[in-house]
């Protein structure tokens, strides 16, 4: 996949097939699909000197490592117990 990068020192938004927007910090990087990536309004702000497109490599994949995996947490938290859900005034 694509990166584009804000070149500039303010936020830009920036226009994307199926009228969507990134909105990318000062200094901010991004990735976007090969079809954005070819949109005519992003690449006015290639040639502007505003944006950097860089080609990604083979996408798909996640990169990174193990993470918490078999760890017993789930969406940043401890897994609750098994038990039936709470009733009663507590």
């Amino acid at each position: 996949m694509p990166t584009i990068t804000n070149k500039t020192t303010k936020p830009l938004s920036v226009p994307l097939p199926g009228g969507k927007t990134v909105h990318l910090g000062p200094k901010a990087s991004g990735q976007v699909s090969p079809r954005a990536a070819e949109h005519a309004p992003l690449l006015k702000l290639v040639e502007a000197g505003a944006l950097e497109v860089v080609a990604g490599g083979a996408g798909g994949g996640h990169a990174g490592g193990g993470g918490a995996k078999g760890q017993g947490y789930a969406q940043g938290g401890p897994v609750q117990g098994r038990g039936s859900p709470r009733r009663g005034d507590r």
